[in-house]
């Protein structure tokens, strides 16, 4: 069966119903179960999935998870190199097009990667500081901040409005 023949990354591997996991691009999710259904005539099974955010279901093939970017939430730990990512105020906006940028930072987005989040988060806010974004780049950085805040509150057990306010402080938003 294909699920044996491949070997799932530690991070990834076995989740529980019940854990937090996140989904690139939608967020935090909890599993709610894990099934089995037949699909083209062969048994798989599958992460059962809502988004916290928006109440969304998705299906997740158990064989598909690190192809998807199905991870776990970040630790603690890991949550301090973001911040430190936030801080870094020192970088070099590219002065390309605004929807060159978008394109860029949707990509970052997609990944799912805490870090990449952070990243279009830093950089938006620094472009801000130095001119008025454009309606794209604006949902865009709430976009991120959403995803981010939500991951953030679960890693360091905080509330969403205290992970708010220290994004606001960090990045002047």
């Amino acid at each position: 069966m294909a699920i044996a023949a491949k070997k799932l990354d530690a991070n990834n591997a076995n989740f529980r119903v019940g854990d937090k996991v996140v989904y690139p691009a939608q967020g935090v999710c909890i599993v709610d179960a894990v099934q089995s259904r037949k699909v083209s005539g062969s048994e798989q099974s599958f992460y059962m999935l809502t988004v916290i955010e928006t109440g969304m279901k998705i299906m997740v093939p158990v064989h598909q998870v690190e192809n998807v970017g199905l991870r776990k939430i970040v630790d603690a730990k890991t949550a301090e190199k973001v911040y430190d990512i936030l801080r870094d105020r020192d970088i070099i906006i590219d002065n390309q097009t605004w929807n060159r940028r978008y394109r860029e930072y949707t990509q970052k987005i997609k990944t799912g990667s805490v870090f990449e989040i952070a990243k279009v988060i830093r950089d938006l806010s620094v472009l801000k500081s130095d001119k008025e974004l454009s309606f794209g780049e604006r949902k865009m950085l709430d976009t991120a901040q959403g995803l981010l805040v939500k991951e953030m509150s679960i890693a360091k057990a905080c509330p969403e409005d205290s992970i708010k306010a220290e994004l606001s402080k960090i990045c002047h938003i």
